[in-house]
């Protein structure tokens, strides 16, 4: 998604769909970033906030050249609706960027069972399945496709506003620590345990096929790393532990060729 963000001329329209406080973070000053969600988070990062319901964009047509919908379309109500209007709003042109959990995964079960369903009304359960969806709706052709991995960092205690469910006391009270050894010991499973979703690419995105998966992820921010990026950066530190580039979260090394 950042290499999305980067790749953008200045004075680009950027739709941030569903994005509560901000989904993604840039330091980039010449784009127009919209955030739109159905409350405005208080607390709020770079960018334009705006109230409205996905399904009826209160924009004209082809006003964005890049539409960001990060871990949010499980939960429109509204799903067809909803990916006709950003078919809509997207210019011919344009890139359409979104990523959704699979519904079978340990991940998507233990996040539904801590937060009482935690919004998600949609079920996935394959990325053909989300592709030709969102093909049908908006028009916009896939192009390339990432298996996302996970980091449980909706369980990590840095994280919590609210009052946190008694639940997290079988996950050591969300402790960053215990957290990046779990997610360690599952991703040393084979990766099936440790998976999360996809991240999926429409459009006239600059990428095509199956991506390499980043099965690094941290238990902080939720930033997916390559390993080579990871030792290329420095940040490795004794033995498997690394800190991470976007947030300084603590976390174990899995090698990328296993």
């Amino acid at each position: 998604m950042l290499d999305l963000l980067d790749r953008l001329p200045a004075g680009s329209r950027v739709l941030d769909l569903g994005a509560r406080s901000g989904s993604f973070h840039t330091s980039r000053t010449d784009l127009l970033i919209v955030r739109l969600d159905l409350e405005i988070a208080p607390a709020r990062g770079t960018g334009c906030y705006g109230s409205a319901d996905a399904a009826r964009l209160p924009f004209r047509s082809t006003a964005f050249d890049l539409i960001v919908s990060n871990h949010s379309l499980e939960h429109f109500a509204a799903l067809e609706d909803t990916r006709c209007e950003v078919g809509r709003v997207a210019r011919p042109g344009g890139v359409l960027y979104l990523a959704v959990p699979d519904a079978g995964t340990l991940t998507d079960r233990i996040y539904r069972w801590m937060a009482r369903g935690g919004g998600h009304i949609n079920a996935f359960h394959s990325a053909g399945e989300v592709a030709a969806l969102v093909e049908r709706l908006t028009g916009l052709p896939h192009r390339a496709t990432r298996v996302l991995y996970s980091s449980l960092s909706f369980l990590n205690r840095r994280n919590f506003i609210a009052r946190p469910p008694r639940k997290i006391a079988l996950f050591a009270f969300g402790s960053e620590r215990f957290l990046a050894v779990l997610m360690w010991l599952l991703r040393l499973s084979g990766g099936a345990l440790s998976r999360y979703g996809w991240s999926l690419y429409f459009g006239e995105a600059p990428v095509r096929g199956e991506l390499e998966p980043w099965i690094n992820v941290c238990v902080r921010c939720g930033s997916g790393h390559a390993e080579a990026f990871l030792r290329k950066t420095g940040v490795l530190g004794r033995g498997r532990s690394y800190r991470c580039p976007e947030c300084g979260g603590w976390n174990l090394l899995t090698r990328q060729d296993r």
